[in-house]
């Protein structure tokens, strides 16, 4: 397969997943409640954690940066971070209790009822974004999952999971970012 076929498939497939996304209401409408329950809690003046390793790490950051930054509208700020940006955090948790609980630890120490966590895990078995996960549900926040086809084990653990319709990581990732955009935009015009 020469080069110009083998970029045109790659873009096949990112279209493919996201057409499958978009014939599928019931995934529409989980978009949807992703933006009610993120809108209904910066009302309520809680915030939005986001977790994820790796290019999903990266999701992650993307998305909070666009909640308290701006997507489209210049606004006020909203409550929104990245669970990994404080690496001197990172580093010391992870070399004094491990890696698997770096997520889990900061939502026992800042996470409160009434937040939403978005966690991030293609696979939805990373052990750090499960455990983070099921910090989440003891503290009352909402848990919305974005991961790949299977959902992994965040599949049951979230209250809303977006398991997009793929096995590649990187379409995956690419229709992880097209949702936080989407549900960027529609807070952002709920509140704003």
């Amino acid at each position: 397969m020469s080069n110009l076929n083998k970029i045109k498939d790659i873009i096949e497939q990112s279209i493919k997943a996201k057409q499958s996304i978009l014939a599928n209401n019931t995934f529409v409408a989980a978009i949807n409640k992703c933006a009610d329950e993120i809108s209904k809690s910066f009302t309520n003046g809680n915030k939005l954690l986001l977790c994820g390793n790796g290019g999903s790490a990266a999701d992650a950051q993307h998305i909070a940066a666009e909640f308290s930054g701006r997507f489209y509208k210049d606004r006020k700020a909203l409550p929104a971070e990245a669970l990994h940006v404080n690496t001197s955090y990172l580093t010391s948790v992870g070399n004094d209790y491990g890696f698997d609980v770096v997520y889990s630890r900061m939502i026992e120490g800042i996470g409160n009822a009434g937040d939403v966590l978005i966690a991030i895990s293609t696979s939805g078995n990373s052990d750090n974004i499960v455990k983070a996960m099921q910090a989440a549900k003891e503290k009352g926040m909402t848990c919305i999952a974005l991961t790949g086809e299977s959902g992994g084990s965040l599949l049951h653990l979230a209250d809303i999971t977006l398991n997009v319709p793929s096995t590649e990581t990187p379409r995956i990732q690419e229709a992880h970012i097209l949702i936080g955009h989407i549900i960027c935009q529609l807070v952002e015009e709920k509140l704003f």
